[in-house]
């Protein structure tokens, strides 16, 4: 809902690689409404995916503060209105960046400037800027807190198994999943086409001269906005209350994403026994949706419940043991099997 209010089309956030959990959506309605640019943190490199999707089409510039030609790159970008995304940036920040981060422009012969390093720069309103870091938990100092806005993209057991779930009922159940995108589309331009109504509906009356009761045309348009609006708010909560039962018949999976959620971050804290055991949310999420589309079909929900929840762990088991010392495989299975209890 938050996202229809704000004009976030949820259904374009899994095509450009952000998925679909509350905590994501969240986020992008921070990142692109926000009036500050963003500071992501980015472990899992999921901000960093989706922006890159997003902007592919705004020819986006890539650049990190380690490159030599990093201010090059800005001043190119924000002369012609190319948005950048600064990558794998650490707990301080160039200087050099104030100016951009506190969009301190100005105004010379009628032109918008802006000054980066020792050139006066035209600065486009078209700009957009982007910042991402891998840390997991940096510590910034208030001088950059006040300059940016931190976004954490850190993924939670709650927010992951959101992900998975989506994950899961796109595979299990695709006629719900797309009849809920457009049902999202259907909601929010209902609710668009009732506050276009009510705007032009106060407009006429703030242009209306004399007797109110005497202008036909106001009348008129009065009326059919009525009709419409009533209409509309009916077809909205038609939608509302479909979308609801598709959730609930979506949410019948959950404890299959509940179990992928646990075995992620059982993976996920190996990395304090051997650094070596480091392995990707993407890599994660490539096993656990081929092993639901292999796995053998049964027509009893329950029963293919079953089927899923045994095959998720064996195979993320087989496949993570692959890297495995042998010493550490046991504490491994140990690990996978204490978690199954919390399913």
């Amino acid at each position: 809902e938050i996202a229809e209010v704000t004009g976030v089309q949820t259904c374009a956030l899994p095509i450009c690689g952000l998925p679909l959990d509350s905590l994501s959506v969240e986020n992008a309605i921070f990142v692109t409404r926000s009036r500050r640019w963003s500071l992501m943190m980015d472990p899992q490199g999921q901000a960093n995916r989706w922006i890159k999707n997003l902007q592919k089409e705004n020819k986006l510039k890539v650049t990190k503060m380690t490159e030599a030609g990093m201010l090059r790159v800005l001043e190119s970008s924000i002369r012609v209105g190319l948005p950048v995304l600064l990558e794998n940036v650490l707990e301080k920040l160039d200087p050099a960046l104030d100016p951009v981060l506190l969009k301190q422009t100005y105004k010379s012969q009628g032109r918008v400037m802006l000054r980066l390093g020792d050139t006066d720069v035209d600065y486009s309103e078209d700009f957009q800027f982007f910042v991402t870091t891998k840390l997991a938990n940096p510590h910034y100092a208030p001088e950059v807190c006040i300059k940016v806005t931190l976004v954490n993209f850190t993924v939670t057991f709650e927010g992951l198994e959101d992900q998975l779930l989506a994950d899961v009922a796109a595979i299990e159940r695709p006629d719900l999943t797309a009849k809920k995108e457009q049902l999202v589309i259907s909601i929010a331009e209902g609710r668009r086409t009732i506050q276009e109504l009510e705007d032009k509906i106060l407009k006429l009356l703030a242009e209306s001269s004399g007797n109110i009761l005497d202008d036909e045309a106001l009348i008129n348009t009065l009326d059919d906005s009525k009709k419409i609006s009533a209409k509309t708010e009916a077809s909205v909560k038609g939608a509302e209350e479909t979308s609801k039962e598709i959730v609930i018949a979506q949410d019948a999976y959950r404890s299959v994403a509940t179990r992928g959620s646990i075995l992620y971050f059982v993976i996920a804290d190996f990395a304090t026994i051997d650094p070596m055991y480091q392995y990707s949310l993407q890599y994660f999420k490539e096993i656990f949706c081929q092993t639901i589309k292999v796995t053998e079909q049964s027509e009893d929900l329950q029963t293919r419940l079953n089927l899923l929840l045994e095959a998720e762990k064996k195979s993320i088991y087989v496949t993570i043991c692959r890297g495995l010392f042998e010493k550490h495989k046991t504490l491994f299975a140990f690990l996978i099997e204490i978690g199954r209890a919390h399913v």
